[in-house]
Order: structure tokens, then C-alpha cells, then sequence
């Protein structure tokens, strides 16, 4: 098991959507996930922070391995955080089991992903 985690101010998102706009959520954001936001700056963050947070806890980061397009945030009908990761994704880190968990306050977003990978 692995765990990874992330906070973020969510006013450098904002700032970031203000200056460059949906040119700066396509880097990260798939067009699904973009609808589902609404563009709420604190969700967009806590996406943000997913997004890092399992690419931690994959124990890669973002790069060339593993891509924000590579993490498909969603949630499920009760409206708890889940990922997936593309079929590349997924045939590199072999992931078993996970769990994911955000929230945002204060101007903060966190999330913390947990990652059982399979048995190679």
C-alpha cells in the first residue's frame, strides 16, 4: 500500500484560470471532468491536488510515466472522489485497490490518494 498527498492555494488556481483560462484547465482537465467542476475554483483545486496526490502515491509524479490526462477523476452516485487511470497508465502501475479523498477550506485544497498495487 501507498499513500500520496497534496495541498494547493487555491487562488493560484484561479489566478491561473484568470490569466490563461480554458487553455490552463485543458492542460489538466479532460473536457468531462471540466463539466462536472462548473468551474468552482475550490473543486477545480481539490482536482488539482488529486491529481497529484495519486501520481504520489504511484510514487512518479507527473512526467513522461504518468500525465494529468492519465488520472480520470470522477465520482460515484453517492458523490465520493474515485480515480482511474488510462489502460497505459494502468498496464505500467498494475493498480489493485485505491482510495481517494479531497476537501478544501480556508483557501487550501488537499487530497490524499491510497494505492494497493498488484503483485508483478
Amino acid at each position: 500500500m501507498k499513500i500520496g498527498t497534496d495541498i494547493t492555494v487555491v487562488s493560484r488556481l484561479e489566478n491561473s484560470i484568470k490569466k490563461f483560462g480554458a487553455k490552463f484547465l485543458d492542460r489538466f482537465l479532460s473536457q468531462e471532468e471540466q463539466k462536472k467542476l462548473s468551474q468552482k475554483p475550490q473543486s477545480i483545486a481539490g482536482y488539482w491536488a488529486a491529481k497529484e496526490a495519486v501520481s504520489k502515491a504511484l510514487g512518479c509524479g507527473i512526467g513522461s510515466e504518468l500525465g494529468f490526462h492519465d488520472i480520470i477523476i470522477y465520482k460515484d452516485e453517492k458523490g465520493v472522489p474515485l480515480f482511474k487511470l488510462s489502460s497505459k497508465a494502468q498496464e505500467i502501475h498494475n493498480i489493485k485497490s485505491s482510495s481517494l479523498s479531497i476537501a478544501h477550506d480556508g483557501g487550501f485544497a488537499i487530497a490524499i490518494a491510497i494505492v494497493t498495487q498488484k503483485e508483478a
